[in-house]
């Protein structure tokens, strides 16, 4: 039977811990959920023990973000694995979609779904920079063509489509160790994918918006646009597809789409 696993990745005391793992547990496909953390508390370690999870530690913290998220995805041994960021919640078919579409394309690196933003308690299905990104994930659709390799980086080369949390990730299938580990602060996950893209298999869309994205002040995604190293990690990644004149237009229109993320 096939297995998913959702791997809640905690971090000192987010008030959203609690809505993130009452979401996973409320899966209509029974998935495992563990905790992973660099950063066990009285927090962490109250919120396990109410709903009977495990918590694995990070053996190596303060690595870096990147080293994290790989730690995440690789300490358990399900045949799928989900990194559940604390900050977010899953619609209760999230599990059974990326399940169901997994069992009818076996040879998937990834699989993730469309999403919503969580901005000040509301669900957001429509605004300008989800109406961007579903534009970008159109060569997606077609999932006949989704294992070609210019088809999965086609949606990468004019930015970053692809919603983290929203990823499923088949470790068989990847086979590698180290997929988001990198010296990038801000563009690690748009780096993990430009690396996935150019693995064999299949980039799986489900085009259903089926989690939310929590957009606030103190999430990680608001502090990392806030640096100015960002602009920087964008002309790196843009110019692994295009040459120099169009890498730098691409990444001052993308920073101003980024603004977006704001509260």
């Amino acid at each position: 039977m096939m297995t998913h696993t959702f791997v809640v990745l905690a971090y000192k005391e987010s008030r959203y811990l609690e809505n993130c793992i009452q979401s996973v547990l409320n899966q209509e496909f029974k998935s495992d959920v563990v905790i992973a953390t660099s950063t066990r508390n009285d927090f962490i370690e109250r919120i396990a023990n109410k709903y009977h999870l495990d918590i694995i530690d990070n053996p190596n913290p303060g690595k870096g973000i990147g080293y994290d998220f790989d730690f995440a995805r690789t300490c358990v041994h399900s045949d799928l694995v989900t990194i559940a960021h604390q900050d977010d919640v899953y619609d209760p078919t999230y599990s059974k979609e990326v399940v169901s579409h997994f069992e009818k394309y076996k040879d998937a690196t990834i699989l993730f779904t469309d999403y919503y933003e969580l901005r000040n308690g509301k669900r957001v299905y429509k605004n300008t920079n989800l109406k961007i990104k579903r534009i970008m994930l159109m060569p997606l659709h077609n999932k006949k063509l989704s294992n070609h390799k210019i088809i999965k980086r086609l949606p990468l080369s004019l930015g970053d489509p692809i919603c983290c949390p929203a990823v499923t990730f088949s470790q068989k299938n990847l086979k590698v160790d180290k997929l988001f580990a990198c010296h990038m602060k801000c563009d690690v996950d748009w780096n993990a994918w430009e690396i996935a893209s150019k693995i064999k298999g299949r980039f799986v869309f489900i085009n259903q918006p089926l989690m939310g994205h929590r957009i606030h002040e103190e999430s990680t995604t608001t502090e990392i646009i806030e640096d100015n190293n960002r602009s920087k990690e964008d002309y790196e990644i843009f110019r692994r597809f295009w040459i120099v004149p169009i890498a730098k237009l691409l990444t001052k229109l993308y920073s101003n789409s980024e603004k977006s993320n704001e509260v």
